[in-house]
C-alpha cells in the first residue's frame, strides 16, 4: 500500500507564493517519479511538473520559470514551490507517485489565486 499525504494548499493574491508538500509511505520503491498535477473546473487533468529518483525534472511550459519542485528521497516528499502565481493557477493540485507501472494520487489540493 501508498499514501500520499499533501499540505501546502490555500487562497494568495496574484503574485504571491504557495508551496505544496507531499509525503509518501507504505511500499516505495528506490526508483519512481514524483510531481504535481492540477485539475481546473471543467477542464482535464494536466501535468504540472514531475521529478524522478536521480533528480531531473520536468516542467509545463505553462509554469517553466515560476514552479520549482524538489525532493527529499530519504523523507519520500516532495516540495512544489510555486512564485509569480496567476488566476489560471487556480485548480485542485494532486500529488503522483509513479513506480512500477503503477499510479497513486494524493487527495487533491485546493490553490486559489484571486484578489
Amino acid at each position: 500500500q501508498v499514501q500520499l499525504v499533501e499540505s501546502g494548499g490555500g487562497l494568495v493574491q496574484p503574485g504571491g507564493s504557495l508551496r505544496l508538500s507531499c509525503a509518501a509511505s507504505g511500499s516505495i520503491f528506490s526508483t519512481n517519479a514524483m510531481g504535481w498535477y492540477r485539475q481546473a473546473p471543467g477542464k482535464q487533468r494536466e501535468l504540472v511538473a514531475l521529478i524522478i529518483t536521480t533528480g531531473s525534472t520536468n516542467y509545463a511550459d505553462s509554469v517553466k520559470g515560476r514552479f520549482t519542485l524538489s525532493r527529499d528521497n530519504a523523507k519520500n516528499t516532495v516540495y512544489l514551490q510555486m512564485n509569480g502565481l496567476k488566476p489560471e493557477d487556480t485548480a485542485v493540485y494532486y500529488c503522483n507517485l509513479h513506480q512500477q507501472s503503477r499510479d497513486y494520487w494524493g487527495q487533491g489540493s485546493q490553490v486559489t489565486v484571486s484578489s
